[in-house]
């Protein structure tokens, strides 16, 4: 499913990194060019913020609803700035931030958990008004087994943890993952 090369990674966590440094210079975003027409491409999309490996923010659109760039500009600033889990991105310490990107597929029902692959799957959740989203990471890091995931995705979405066994729906995707660590070594800092 990988369909960017690692150039074009590149130039995608850049686009992060250099608009989260925009924002903190300039207060506001910039949206470059570009005519990458994969990047032109509606794709849901989420940045994530890691900060000595622990998350420091994370944000996203599950569906695609605008270009790729786009969304990663508008996701980059709501991950630095407007993660309510998370004091604001300061400049002293975007040296230390690790840029983490996952595109994502379009969601689908599926019928039973068993139809959820652990590290394949990410999961959205959903019963009423009720909504919770994991990214098919999470477990992994996290070491959950596949009932521990849906029950995570069950308390993410505000239910009882156990709300799955009672009747949820299950939507899952799959994602094109890449960080600034992965494509250039820990502790860069920048690309």
């Amino acid at each position: 499913m990988d369909i960017y090369s690692n150039e074009e990674k590149k130039e995608l966590l850049e686009l992060a990194r250099n608009t989260i440094k925009h924002h903190l210079d300039n207060g506001k975003e910039d949206l470059p060019e570009t005519d990458n027409i994969k990047f032109q491409e509606k794709r849901g999309v989420f940045v994530s913020l890691h900060k000595k490996g622990q998350l420091r923010g994370c944000i996203g659109y599950p569906l695609p609803i605008k270009p790729l760039y786009q969304a990663i500009v508008d996701n980059a600033i709501s991950a630095a700035f407007e993660d309510p889990r998370f004091p604001a991105v300061k400049a002293k310490e975007l040296k230390d931030i690790d840029i983490e990107i996952s595109v994502l597929t379009v969601p689908r029902v599926v019928a039973e958990i068993d139809d959820v692959r652990l590290g394949r799957d990410g999961i959205i959740i959903s019963k009423g008004f009720h909504k919770g989203l994991l990214l098919p990471q999470v477990p992994i890091e996290q070491g959950w087994s596949l009932e521990e995931y849906i029950y995570y995705g069950c308390q993410k979405a505000g239910l009882s943890g156990d709300e799955w066994r009672s009747g949820v729906t299950i939507e899952t995707f799959s994602a094109i993952v890449f960080s600034e660590n992965d494509l250039m070594g820990e502790g860069n800092g920048n690309l």
